[in-house]
């Protein structure tokens, strides 16, 4: 790896939610003068929000760190370890009964050798109420 590339930058500021553009010198400007009260055009800067439903993400964080301390015992061993199982809350929020979810359930877990039923029937109980998550929306620009 050469110098070059191990150089540090100084650190960002992730000081609230506003994240703010400035152009680079001389790209943008005629003038190079001060920006005054007077001046028609003021110089703004752009702000940006992203508002996400955080009651929503939050229950999602939880239930996703419960089904995988489950697959964990299911498969008998740690995250890193396991096999490759999609289970996709939202694909699952999509269809209409129970039965139907518990089957795409059934079908993700064709490989473990533990009994599913329990851990089936838990994440049914766990989703159910729950609105599968949308874009976040974009807020003040």
């Amino acid at each position: 790896m050469s110098a070059a590339s191990t150089e540090t930058s100084a650190p960002l500021s992730t000081a609230g939610s506003r994240v703010f553009f400035q152009p680079a010198p001389g790209v943008g400007c005629v003038s190079s003068a001060p920006i005054t009260a007077d001046d028609p055009v003021q110089k703004k800067h752009g702000k940006v929000t992203v508002k996400y439903d955080r009651k929503e993400l939050r229950k999602r964080l939880v239930l996703e760190e419960w089904i995988i301390e489950q697959l964990s015992e299911l498969y008998d061993c740690e995250e890193e370890e396991m096999p490759e199982v999609e289970i996709d809350i939202d694909d699952l929020l999509e269809v209409n009964s129970d039965d139907e979810r518990a089957s795409k359930l059934q079908e993700s877990l064709i490989d473990c050798y533990k009994p599913t039923e329990d851990f089936v029937r838990e994440l049914l109980c766990k989703i159910r109420g729950m609105r599968k998550l949308s874009a976040p929306t974009k807020k003040g620009l």
